[in-house]
């Protein structure tokens, strides 16, 4: 509890549980010091989603060449992003369990530190050849990517609540850096350790190893004091008893609140709905005469609208409100799946598509991320976060399967209208939400 005169004392709130380490933070931040402490942390934040995207686009690249080389066949290719996903979404609870005990740090930390055993395990699988290996490094490699999810939820933790979808928005952005130079590394990577009597396509998987060495070092030695922790020591009125803050308060919390029902929902929903159609446009484009370059080029147009423009969600969420923020991506990605599922040979609009595709995705995942972190109380934000996470993923795993049967059995646009009819759901549960008196909401909504 800040004191009036700026400076800080333990709070003796009768319900309130502080730890010590939480204790030495409020005493170490003043009111004077935050704009500064938000900005230094967001900074951190940024460069290791940069450096973590880089390694899982470097990585990730590819992985179904690595594992079509390693099986024998194309029909097991798929199965190695399949792994990275169901990796992500297994590793997102622990992880956030980890944080919601011990802060931000070491939960960040950790997560890149299996990433990079996982990718150093890719490339020993690609060495002696064992495709059981390889799937078992691609799923720990996945602790990567919930690293770089879980790092907007900290970029949350110290913004004020009508800047919080601008402060997750900008870290998603940083995203843009990595997922654009990655793929352009991979085959420099790859020429790189022929000499070491590792595969080419393994190459990738060796330098995203020392690129998840790197942003962990970032994260243990500058992401300081931990976000979380300090967030809940600026806010000790708000601390229950240790179980409060564990992940089964998380779940609690999540049922107890509509509008957190709706904002994991709503990540889950427009995963799911960008992964399933953004995974098999290379295969429609290619069955209408596509070659590698332009598939290249849509899926480059689609990676742009997924973060580039990730402010300006952020900016019209924070401005418009939460459900404004859903709505609009609600709009955008009904507009890209038309586009998409009825483009036909059109190269040109099934390039429009993927491009509002993206941007429908952007605006779900900032509008959702911040309404989350907006609905639950502070100690439960942790494992709340991870749990929508671990929904994210596994509904986007489960997505991406289904969407390879739907098009072998019927079409593309079968897929697009199908997608189309998730977005049915979060429409109608953003309705009803917005017609229910809201509670602590930050303005615009």
């Amino acid at each position: 509890m800040l004191s009036p005169a700026g400076g800080s004392q333990a709070p003796h709130h009768p319900a309130c549980v502080v730890t010590a380490v939480e204790r030495q933070v409020v005493v170490s931040v003043t009111p004077d010091r935050l704009p500064a402490l938000r900005r230094r942390i967001q900074a951190v934040l940024i460069t290791t989603q940069i450096l973590g995207g880089l390694g899982v686009a470097t990585g990730i690249a590819l992985a179904a060449v690595l594992a079509k080389e390693v099986s024998g066949t194309e029909s097991l290719s798929g199965l190695a992003p399949t792994a990275t996903v169901a990796g992500t979404a297994v590793l997102s609870l622990p992880l956030a369990a980890l944080m919601t005990a011990r802060g931000r740090r070491p939960g960040l930390v950790l997560a890149y530190l299996i990433g990079a055993v996982g990718a150093a395990v890719t490339v020993v699988a690609a060495r002696v050849g064992s495709f059981p290996l390889l799937l078992c490094g691609m799923a720990a490699f996945g602790a990567a990517s919930s690293a770089n999810l879980q790092a907007r939820f900290a970029a949350a933790d110290l913004a004020e609540p009508e800047r919080r979808a601008r402060a997750i928005s900008l870290v998603v952005w940083a995203t843009t850096i990595g997922a654009v130079l990655g793929p352009n590394i991979a085959a420099p990577a790859g020429r790189s350790v022929t000499g070491l009597g590792i595969p080419a396509t393994a190459g990738p998987f060796l330098w995203a190893a020392g690129i998840f060495l790197i942003s962990a070092l970032v994260v243990a030695v500058l992401l300081r004091p931990d976000p979380l922790l300090t967030a809940r020591a600026l806010a000790p009125a708000e601390e229950g008893s240790p179980a409060a803050r564990s992940l089964r308060a998380g779940v609690a919390a999540v049922a107890a609140s509509p509008r957190a029902r709706l904002a994991v929902v709503t990540v889950a929903v427009v995963h799911t709905a960008m992964v399933s159609v953004m995974s098999m446009t290379p295969v429609d484009l290619a069955h209408h005469g596509a070659g590698i370059d332009l598939i290249g080029l849509v899926i480059s147009g689609h990676i742009a609208g997924m973060y580039a423009f990730a402010p300006l969600m952020g900016r019209l969420s924070d401005r418009l409100g939460r459900l404004s923020g859903i709505g609009l991506a609600v709009g955008l990605l009904a507009c890209a799946v038309f586009l998409a599922g009825t483009a036909g040979g059109s190269h040109r609009q099934t390039a429009v598509g993927l491009f509002v595709l993206g941007l429908g995705w952007s605006a779900g995942l900032v509008s959702g991320s911040a309404l989350l972190t907006d609905s639950v109380p502070q100690p439960a934000r942790a494992a709340a976060q991870g749990l929508s996470d671990l929904v994210m993923n596994a509904s986007a795993g489960v997505g991406g399967a289904v969407a390879g049967l739907v098009v072998a059995k019927a079409s593309y646009g079968w897929l697009n209208l199908a997608a189309a009819c998730l977005l049915l759901p979060l429409a109608a549960l953003a309705l009803l939400t917005r017609g229910r008196r809201a509670e602590g909401v930050p303005a615009g909504d």
